[in-house]
């Protein structure tokens, strides 16, 4: 689209079952911010648009888990996403929410417009049912063997390990999430949107985006050349959570989440701008743009423009500028093992410094492939760039220009050689951030802002300037003075990546807020001789060591915790009664002596005092314990086992045992030593 009156841009609303960590911000809420902020600068008319979603299985999962409502889930999550997004700096201009009324005003006209102009196709189908749990199961309700990589706990809808969208009946060995039992199939109705017939005017949509960036491209293409192609998708599910389907015969049901929340963009337009949002939506001279993560670029690039198509009246996305993932430390961030660093919990450990964590992530944001973020890259980016090289060319400027003229631009003379060279080398930087951010390579965008504060430390490194001062100050006066326009344009060229850094630095130089992106980009000096500058700070100071190694403490901490409070238990047994419960024999006993079996690495042959007589037992924990460590133990025996030989040993009883998180055995004991054969009950 060549120049757009407006942009509607908008990021992938989060689920509202958990706080926000750096894999999200670098999928999506980061890259967005910085297009958005560049916009902005260069005097574009922009709305930027979010919210929490607030309807997926994810919350009732999460509510279930925690024994409390949907409806506490979403408010306690949508307050802490939407405060810890702000005080990061995400400049949404309206950050709303799923379960307000606008928005399910918006996806039920939606609903009801597609359904009266016959679009959705009525489908009875078996659907899996937890007759333990009675009720139907949602995708996200059911896991069991993805059919395409193997891996055991892929999700109904989606396998988050090779990224292959399913259906629920794909799954090998299915299970419910809820109760553990294999769901049942049963017949139910629901509306479903037919991707196979709309295939045609999807690959249009599609192939007249070639430009996109390859992994998004690649991705729609295979979708659409699957050799099966697209096949229809419920856009209802059975459910008592989440928007009502708006029609007769659909008690008990709800919208789909990916029919629902990508609509959720539009409500929180026309929430924030009441009767003036539609040109946002439905004009031809408006870009619109998702940001949004890999995993989700199936429901943005096809499902979504499929239903906007249907209905008609809006507008189709422009760029669809997908992310990979980002790892932590080597592994995959996983929030089921605690395995992330939380926004939230980041913005208190490190008070006040947004901006390092925006330029680390900026730095290895995952553009074209999944990247890695660590703890020393960090402390590394923020001491050996941020530090080193941007903090140390402004520091030396302003603290020169006071020591020299109180804080007063002072006058050029004629341009040199060296002058030109640097001006040239940071108009070519300028350009080149540009055209970077204008095509979402915010890593290359970020290296050209830096070679920005590079040129300007080269220059005063060659100009020398405090020594000139006592041998040529008209030379001096120059020099800084052009170290000055370079720090100017520095300070607003910064402001997508490191807005607080922008401010600082504008008030350091007295720099308006109307000084935008043309100004900078005019090439003309924006202070001019005479301009009194204000007073300057360290714009950052370096991460020390013991700083980094407290973060990397706290997140193997906090994995180990989570390991042992979500250990893997074994499946309830089925129901005993009391009277079976009474036949066990369950005895206190004492081992008296215990010798390996020959032959066979797992078993000891132990000599039990019974308190009733002395017999033998054999025992499979010679991988857990030599016979020097169990001899004098006191342990629980089933002391009415039936005999049985085991390696031509006849043993006469089991040893109660239990294993641990690690998966190391332990001994079943009393908790203090009491006679041989006090019987257990």
């Amino acid at each position: 689209m060549q120049d757009p009156k407006r942009y509607t841009i908008t990021a992938a609303l989060p689920y509202a079952n958990g706080p926000i960590h750096i894999g999200h911000l670098a999928g999506c809420y980061l890259p967005a911010d910085i297009y958005v902020r560049y916009l902005r600068l260069k005097g574009k008319d922009v709305q930027f648009m979010c919210g929490s979603d607030e309807h997926g299985v994810a919350i009732t999962m999460k509510a279930k888990k925690e024994g409390i409502t949907p409806q506490e889930v979403v408010d306690r999550y949508h307050t802490m996403m939407k405060d810890a997004l702000n005080d990061f700096g995400i400049s949404f201009d309206h950050y709303s929410r799923t379960s307000s009324e606008v928005h399910k005003e918006t996806a039920s006209e939606f609903f009801k417009n597609l359904y009266e102009k016959g679009v959705f196709e009525t489908r009875e189908t078996e659907q899996y049912f937890d007759e333990e749990a009675n009720q139907f199961l949602a995708d996200r309700y059911i896991m069991g063997t993805c059919p395409v990589c193997g891996h055991e706990d892929a999700y109904g809808d989606q396998c988050e390990n090779c990224g292959s969208s399913l259906n629920p009946t794909d799954l090998k060995n299915p299970r419910s999430t809820l109760s553990g039992a294999s769901p049942v199939l049963r017949k139910t109705t629901n509306w479903f949107l037919p991707l196979d017939k709309l295939a045609p005017k999807i690959r249009e949509f599609i192939e007249k985006h070639s430009d996109w960036k390859p992994n998004v491209y690649g991705q729609c293409k295979s979708w659409l050349d699957a050799g099966d192609g697209l096949q229809p998708r419920s856009m209802t599910r059975d459910l008592d959570w989440g928007v009502p389907v708006p029609v007769e015969g659909a008690e008990g049901k709800v919208l789909y989440v990916w029919f629902d929340a990508p609509i959720g963009y539009i409500s929180a337009t026309k929430e924030h701008l009441g009767d003036d949002w539609e040109k946002w939506w439905k004009s031809e001279d408006t870009r619109l743009i998702h940001f949004i993560g890999k995993d989700n670029i199936v429901f943005h690039c096809i499902i979504f423009p499929a239903i906007l198509m249907e209905h008609g009246e809006f507008i189709l996305p422009d760029n669809v500028p997908a992310n990979e993932f980002l790892n932590l430390e080597g592994k995959k961030i996983s929030t089921s093992r605690n395995w992330a660093v939380w926004l939230h919990e980041y913005l208190v450990d490190f008070e006040n410094k947004q901006d390092i964590l925006r330029y680390t992530l900026a730095a290895s944001m995952p553009e074209t492939k999944d990247n890695d973020f660590t703890w020393g890259e960090f402390q590394t980016r923020n001491n050996s760039e941020l530090v080193a090289v941007f903090g140390n060319f402004v520091n030396r400027v302003m603290v020169l220009n006071q020591k020299y003229y109180n804080g007063v631009v002072p006058s050029p003379a004629v341009l040199t050689d060296a002058d030109k060279s640097a001006l040239t080398e940071v108009k070519t930087s300028l350009e080149k951030l540009e055209a970077s951010i204008e095509n979402f390579k915010f890593r290359e965008a970020l290296s050209a802002l830096m070679n920005i504060a590079r040129t300007g430390n080269k220059y005063l490194a060659d100009e020398e300037p405090w020594k000139t001062q006592k041998t040529d100050p008209v030379r001096t006066a120059s020099v800084m003075h052009w170290a000055t326009q370079i720090t100017s344009i520095l300070a607003v060229a910064c402001e997508p990546f490191l807005p607080f850094t922008s401010q600082k630095m504008r008030g350091f130089l007295n720099l308006g807020d109307d000084v935008n992106w043309a100004a900078i980009n005019r090439g003309v000096e924006l202070l001019k001789e005479g301009h009194q500058l204000g007073k300057s700070e360290l714009l950052f100071e370096k991460i020390e060591d013991e700083e980094v190694q407290k973060q990397l403490n706290k997140l193997e901490e906090s994995a180990k915790s989570q390991e042992v409070e979500t250990v893997n238990l074994e499946p309830a047994k089925d129901e005993a009664t009391f009277d079976d419960f009474m036949k066990m024999d369950i005895r206190t006993a004492t081992i008296l002596e215990a010798e390996k079996v020959k032959k066979a690495d797992k078993l000891l042959k132990l000599k039990v005092d019974t308190g009733l007589d002395v017999r033998t037992v054999v025992s499979g924990i010679a991988e857990h314990f030599s016979p020097d460590e169990v001899v004098g133990k006191q342990v629980c025996l089933l002391a009415n086992l039936a005999p049985r030989k085991i390696r031509g040993v006849e043993s006469q009883g089991m040893i109660l045992m239990a294993e641990n998180a690690e998966g190391k055995l332990v001994f079943v004991r009393p908790e203090q030593a009491i006679e041989n054969g006090m019987v257990i009950a």
